[in-house]
């Protein structure tokens, strides 16, 4: 053999190799596209919860208070805006916007002793805060995912591969104001 079909099959092994590394990338970020849309999944269903508890929890507390309407009307407004919201940065505005209406009805709930010794109320209540651990135990899953995507896509030489097949950053889902990062809580005397 003569050192031309040498060199000739080292160039064909390097191609090979890298061929089988290309495949390799554009397979883990088809996994990593896909685990990130199964996140979201996540976070959606657990949102559906909390938006499904909202208007029981308006009613509950419309018994009470009822000369309260704009607080009222603001909890469906912004309910309705995160139902309707399509993607990932809308839906972080909606539901920062439904974080700070469901704040302004629990401080409603919090002049009236009655309404805060109410059973439906109260079970409402920890059936919200229940979800809402949930929906952060689901935003964190998705931040990762979207983390371990985003560094893929960034990172050389798989940047290249992302790039030929299409492949665009995710965003991610946070609250915008430390404050409301916690659950919405009622202390009661």
């Amino acid at each position: 053999m003569g050192t031309g079909i040498i060199i000739l099959i080292i160039i064909i092994a390097a191609i090979v190799l890298f061929l089988f590394y290309g495949i390799g990338i554009y397979n883990r970020l088809v996994k990593l596209k896909t685990m990130v849309e199964e996140a979201w999944s996540g976070i959606d269903v657990q949102l559906k919860k909390r938006h499904d508890l909202i208007p029981n929890l308006v009613e509950t507390v419309k018994g009470y208070a009822s000369h309260e309407k704009s607080t009222f009307e603001q909890v469906t407004a912004a309910r309705a805006n995160a139902l309707n919201a399509k993607t990932v940065e809308q839906q972080q505005s909606a539901e920062n916007q439904l974080n700070r209406s469901l704040m302004n009805l629990f401080a409603v709930a919090e002049q009236y002793p009655d309404l805060k010794a109410n059973t439906n109320f109260l079970q409402l209540q920890n059936e919200l805060s229940a979800v809402e651990a949930d929906i952060e135990k689901s935003r964190r899953y998705y931040n990762g995912t979207v983390r371990e995507k985003n560094i893929l896509i960034d990172s050389f030489p798989s940047n290249i591969i992302a790039g030929i097949f299409g492949f665009i950053k995710s965003t991610f889902f946070e609250l915008e104001d430390l404050a409301e990062r916690s659950v919405p809580k009622v202390a009661f005397l």
